[in-house]
């Protein structure tokens, strides 16, 4: 069949379905998956309950849960649909499922699936169960049409891009669960991205010794060594701007002090604080290295402070996301069709976030990110209050995803 006609089919079938994509949608935004605290199964269960009724066929692999709450979740199933057409290479198509809580500030509720002005809001809209649904009906419209693809399609729906992926697809490629030849990701935008920030999280213990607060001098005041360890972390923050990436669309690193802990009460002197640190890490860099350098400043920061001890305790390394393999082919094929669905020009970018893109390619599998999306992640509001995805951008996805398949296995 004439390849420009068979096209057009896919796309008069995917908008024929637009209401049912939008509905599918709805369902798995209005069922929550916060993690933390990552009591995700429930909403496995349900979207492979949702996939079954649309005659896929639905594998549900469990992670044992001594391996889901080593990172840092309570329940984990991993759900694939596998459809072979022939012979020929795997593409994975892999999304999550897993979001992080709403927070404060939302104009409606998050779990509403509220249709506003052409968007739908809700936690999850966009990052990334819009795409549960932009993969779910690329690969229905091809099966709908009996596509002559040269190989198979496979959907990954994982539920820990936000604690790390390693219970996600990480498990999927460790246990041997899936050997794709090329995977797409999750995107957030109109882009298609090819490379994105690595990150560290450390947690640093400052221990110190209590004391009554009528007699500070007998003690060793642990929130007070912090605060000069958080001024020279701060200081190399600043320096970090120095370092500058090749990569268009990532600056330079950055660090965060995220979180701190401590203290006993008011009238004692504190004995022990904990601080979290992000270091986001650009794909030039060094992941173990960069642990290596930030490890030895808090080493050598700790050791002039007297009574003053401190720990330090990799939480996560995750390396930077960069192409592999036949990844050039597979980014050129989506920017060329994510650029005729959307009518303007699709380019690829890279980003300073992190996301489970990293383990495919980590794996060596040719990698992209795209789907469905505003023109950027901000405008998608991701993380923040009122997380939204434009519903025109359902079908325009779904378009590419279906087109770029039919090119890369056709």
């Amino acid at each position: 069949m004439d390849k420009t006609l068979l096209k057009q089919q896919l796309a008069d079938w995917i908008d024929q379905h637009t209401e049912e994509q939008i509905d599918f949608l709805s369902r798995v935004v209005q069922c929550p998956s916060d993690n933390p605290p990552g009591n995700c199964a429930p909403h496995a269960l349900m979207t492979a309950a949702l996939l079954e009724d649309m005659q896929l066929a639905v594998e549900q692999h469990v992670v044992p849960n001594d391996f889901a709450n080593s990172t840092g979740l309570e329940s984990a199933i991993n759900l694939i649909v596998r459809e072979r057409f022939a012979d020929g290479p795997t593409v994975a198509l892999n999304a999550h499922g897993d979001v992080v809580p709403p927070g404060s500030g939302w104009s409606v509720d998050p779990y509403s699936a509220t249709v506003r002005d052409g968007w739908m809001i809700g936690r999850g809209a966009a990052v990334s169960k819009s795409d549960f649904a932009t993969y779910t009906f690329a690969l229905r419209a091809l099966k709908a049409l009996d596509v002559p693809l040269q190989g198979s399609v496979e959907l990954h729906f994982t539920y820990d891009e936000e604690t790390g992926g390693l219970a996600g697809p990480g498990w999927i490629l460790q246990q041997g669960l899936s050997k794709p030849d090329y995977a797409i990701c999750a995107g957030f935008s109109y882009n298609v991205t090819t490379a994105h920030n690595g990150c560290l999280h450390l947690q640093v213990t400052v221990r110190g010794t209590s004391a009554h607060a009528a007699r500070p001098d007998t003690g060793h005041d642990a929130l007070e060594a912090a605060n000069k360890l958080m001024t020279t972390l701060y200081a190399y923050r600043d320096g970090l701007a120095a370092t500058v990436s090749a990569t268009p669309g990532i600056t330079s690193p950055t660090i965060v002090i995220g979180t701190i802990h401590g203290g006993i009460n008011t009238n004692v002197v504190p004995d022990e604080v904990t601080l979290r640190l992000d270091r986001r890490i650009i794909p030039e860099e060094n992941p173990e290295e960069v642990e290596a350098q930030l490890r030895l400043l808090i080493e050598q920061t700790a050791n002039k402070l007297a009574g003053i001890q401190c720990s330090v305790e990799r939480i996560l390394l995750a390396a930077p996301f960069k192409p592999v393999g036949d990844a050039a082919r597979l980014r050129d094929i989506v920017c060329a069709e994510a650029s005729t669905a959307l009518g303007e020009a699709v380019t690829p970018i890279g980003v300073p976030l992190y996301s489970d893109a990293r383990l495919y390619a980590e794996a060596g599998v040719a990698t992209v990110m795209y789907g469905a999306g505003p023109r950027t992640l901000l405008d998608a509001n991701g993380h923040r209050a009122d997380e939204k995805v434009p519903l025109f951008a359902l079908p325009v996805a779904t378009k590419a995803i279906a087109w770029s398949l039919l090119e890369l296995l056709g």
